[in-house]
């Protein structure tokens, strides 16, 4: 028991209030640039050939489907927040044995997709601005899911974060 007379292991699972606001505002930074690029009108700031939209298509379709087998594969640990809920489990094998964060690979894949079929200057301003927002919420979340799973450290030193590409060091 702790001086307030509750249980500690009851709180193992709820991340400290600094924790939940910081997550919200990534979470809410990622929807914001997600929003623009989605809305922003297509422009005329490259030429966009019907191959390379066709291509685009592609790739957006493969994001997408990336995304949701990877949302899949968290089953009942998939939260909106890159906090790990209490079903979390960490999870190695699937989508996650190629990448620790192929929603967000997908999400990256999708999101340039886009862009590059949009023709728009700002669009890439936007995905410029995204790629390093989800770069530091991965770190963000690397930071929680190593104080929960033991064998997390282990996972990461061997499974890149989005690309599933060992580069050498």
């Amino acid at each position: 028991m702790n001086p307030r007379g509750d249980d500690p292991a009851a709180h193992e699972h709820h991340p400290a209030n600094t924790d939940v606001r910081t997550a919200r505002l990534l979470v809410t930074g990622q929807f914001v640039l997600i929003g623009i690029l989605v809305v922003l009108p297509r422009r005329h700031d490259w030429p966009v050939q019907t191959a390379l939209s066709v291509a685009c298509t592609v790739a957006t379709v493969l994001g997408l489907a990336v995304m949701v087998i990877g949302a899949t594969g968290l089953g009942r640990g998939l939260t909106a927040t890159p906090l790990p809920n209490a079903h979390a489990q960490l999870r190695t094998g699937g989508l996650y044995r190629f990448a620790r964060h192929p929603i967000y690979s997908g999400l990256l894949l999708t999101m340039a997709s886009i862009t590059v079929a949009s023709g728009s200057g700002f669009r890439l301003l936007a995905l410029a601005a995204l790629v390093p927002l989800l770069t530091v919420k991965a770190r963000w979340e690397e930071v929680r899911l190593s104080q929960r799973f033991e064998g997390y450290a282990s996972y990461a030193a061997r499974t890149p974060r989005f690309i599933p590409i060992r580069l050498r060091r």
